[in-house]
């Protein structure tokens, strides 16, 4: 069983076995109706089946979810992204989505550890052409509060992380001065290199401050960030220095965001199941960092 398939099964249970059962059927049937060829799984898959291949002579990523509302939720928000700097929707239906492939497609994971300073220009870059996109009015967008919720439940999670995180987003939605829509999870593997541009994939849409969109792109790449050789908390407040310079952001609010969405990351995978060590030594780590400022 590939790991692909076991996070499935952690995930889905019994949905995620029959989906799994299914999707070779699923996949031939796709390929017909869109006229797809040379399907290859792409590497480190998670939570959708991802394949590159080709429609006709065009290079295209055909994603498949076991669940339909988790492929919609991406459609809507690549609309309302869409001209501002993300991946072209091509066609969708039938759990399936349908996107143009970027070329070369390398992620800005290639610059790391060797051209820091390059790679947060670009991500300071992508933030923001896609902060430029209109905020949808009565939209079905969800606001970061009701993400944040989470941490208000109680959870295994040690008292001095679980309650600062919770103090730390009340401060944060009191303050927030305007709503934006955000990508939500601005990662390195989430800004691809498509010829002399970069191109952004896999937005969560979500509303609110605008600061939030750095906290994924600062605690990553995962888990080789962990490993640098430097210090990691000496390199996590150079790039929130440097952020702060390119997008006119307060550091102390990336600090406050940065830590609050690690403790927040602990829920999401104590809630699927996951390993949390990851979430736990960066939220100590963005703790001493708040604590300093």
């Amino acid at each position: 069983m590939s790991a692909y398939e076991k996070n499935i099964l952690i995930i889905y249970g019994d949905a995620g076995k029959h989906w799994l059962a299914q999707l070779s059927t699923l996949i031939q049937e796709i390929s017909l109706s869109w006229e797809l060829k040379q399907l290859k799984p792409v590497e480190n898959l998670s939570h959708n089946y991802v394949l590159f291949g080709f429609q006709h002579e065009r290079p295209i990523i055909l994603k498949l979810s076991p669940e339909s509302i988790v492929l919609n939720k991406e459609i809507s928000a690549l609309e309302a992204f869409s001209g501002y700097g993300v991946v072209r929707v091509l066609a969708h239906g039938n759990h399936a989505l349908l996107l143009e492939r970027a070329v070369s497609g390398q992620s800005l994971k290639m610059f790391w550890p060797y051209q820091e300073e390059q790679a947060t220009t670009i991500v300071c870059e992508c933030i923001k052409r896609l902060h430029q996109a209109p905020t949808p009015a009565n939209s079905h967008f969800p606001h970061l509060n009701e993400w944040f919720a989470l941490l208000d439940e109680e959870w295994p999670i040690p008292s001095l992380y679980l309650q600062e995180a919770r103090k730390q987003k009340e401060i944060l939605f009191q303050t927030t001065k305007s709503i934006k829509l955000l990508h939500g999870d601005l990662h390195h593997e989430n800004i691809l290199q498509n010829g002399d541009t970069w191109i952004v994939i896999d937005p969560k849409g979500v509303l609110g401050d605008e600061v939030y969109d750095l906290a994924a792109y600062l605690r990553n790449p995962m888990p080789q960030l962990l490993s640098t050789e430097d210090s990691l908390a000496g390199l996590l407040n150079q790039r929130i220095k440097r952020t702060a310079e390119l997008l006119n952001f307060s550091e102390h609010r990336i600090r406050q965001w940065c830590f609050t969405q690690t403790v927040l990351s602990w829920v999401w995978n104590l809630e699927d199941g996951l390993d949390t060590g990851y979430f736990a030594h960066l939220s100590e780590v963005f703790l001493s960092l708040l604590n300093k400022n």
